[in-house]
């Protein structure tokens, strides 16, 4: 396996996380015995694999033995509001289907002719070229046309149910984002109700649910959740074997890079692929090349981090690197700073909030830097 931290880990090279792959398969045998899917949500901070075990999950499920359509669709925050939203995610699914081995040609020239401009929804009218930008015209452009699709294509092409996969939800930024979880759940329940097998599998930051009202609590219990941290020392040394080949000096190695990484799926790519392109084959002591692979750290992550934030917010970063302690509340800074510091930080995945007014840097590597810088 090539290390590549900046992409998601191809579905056959995907390793650990066994857990969460015999929950999804639980399902998936769910959905097959009840002909209802349930939805759920992979929570996790940055860099941890979110969507790479989204990959996985959409390849599993588009084994035979299941028979499942998967539609993986990635949020942008580009997407303005969720009649946006809804069209996107349609036009994912249909070219999805399209290019599904259970199709026909008879059913794929058929789908091309269901591709609507228009759709006329209870006596109104909605193009979807016009100006209308409400959460009910999204949601009643999703009901209609994947309740007509399961009639017309998926039911007939003997496929058992779809998935959506939503990666980076929290991309979507709606200020009515809690309506947005909420339609999503009844939208999705609805279909249930209705005996079509549509569900979803969404990943978000680890917290993503925690701003949610009340109003919108019913959103929260509709998913069961997979929450996803730092690689587990069995599970890096599962990806160090994967990468460097399986070997007792490759045992040692694996407990170098957990010392280093924290098992942290970003970083552990980060330094195996600079220790294969600096070792030439010869990885007898990897901690000579330690100051090396910081120093590329340093310049391809680290700084283009502090890039995207005010000089107070780097100010406060480094105050946070230099406190006693790894977690952090806004009343022991020694300089005072608001509230709303804090919360752009989150927001960027700088700082992690780990309980009420408590806060810490997403990664020791990161706060390693601060402290040096």
């Amino acid at each position: 396996m090539v290390p590549e931290p900046n992409f998601p880990a191809q579905p056959d090279e995907f390793v650990g996380r066994d857990t969460q792959i015999e929950a999804f398969r639980q399902v998936l045998a769910q959905g097959l015995l009840t002909g209802r899917t349930p939805s759920f949500a992979v929570l996790g901070d940055w860099g941890v694999g979110k969507s790479s075990l989204l990959l996985k999950y959409s390849a599993i499920c588009s084994k035979p033995e299941h028979a499942m359509l998967p539609v993986f669709f990635s949020v942008s925050t580009e997407l303005s509001d969720y009649k946006c939203f809804a069209e996107s995610l349609l036009d994912t699914f249909t070219r999805t289907l399209e290019t599904s081995d259970s199709l026909t040609t008879q059913f794929r020239n058929e789908l091309q002719k269901w591709k609507l401009s228009r759709l006329s929804i209870g006596g109104v009218s909605l193009d979807r070229q016009g100006p209308e930008f409400f959460l009910t015209s999204g949601t009643a452009i999703l009901k209609h046309a994947l309740h007509d699709a399961w009639r017309q294509f998926v039911r007939p092409a003997q496929i058992t149910g779809v998935i959506f996969f939503l990666d980076d939800l929290h991309n979507f930024t709606d200020p009515r984002a809690q309506g947005i979880a909420l339609a999503l759940r009844n939208q999705f329940q609805e279909f249930a109700i209705h005996g079509v097998n549509y569900s979803l599998c969404f990943s978000a930051r680890s917290d993503y649910f925690s701003n949610i009202r009340s109003f919108a609590e019913p959103a929260v219990r509709f998913y069961d959740k997979v929450y996803l941290s730092s690689f587990t020392v069995p599970e890096t040394r599962e990806y160090t074997a994967a990468v460097f080949g399986d070997s007792l000096r490759t045992h040692h190695l694996s407990q170098w890079l957990y010392a280093k990484t924290f098992g942290h799926p970003y970083f552990l790519a980060f330094v195996s692929r600079q220790l294969l392109a600096l070792a030439h084959g010869s990885l007898v002591d990897p901690e000579a090349l330690w100051p090396a692979i910081f120093k590329r750290l340093e310049h391809e992550k680290f700084r283009s981090d502090l890039a995207q934030v005010t000089e107070r917010e780097v100010q406060l970063l480094r105050e946070v690197a230099k406190a006693g302690n790894d977690e952090v509340s806004p009343r022991q800074m020694s300089n005072q700073y608001e509230r709303k510091y804090f919360s752009r930080l989150t927001e960027k995945a700088l700082l992690l909030r780990v309980g009420r007014g408590r806060y810490k840097l997403y990664h020791p590597l990161f706060r390693l830097f601060l402290q040096e810088g």
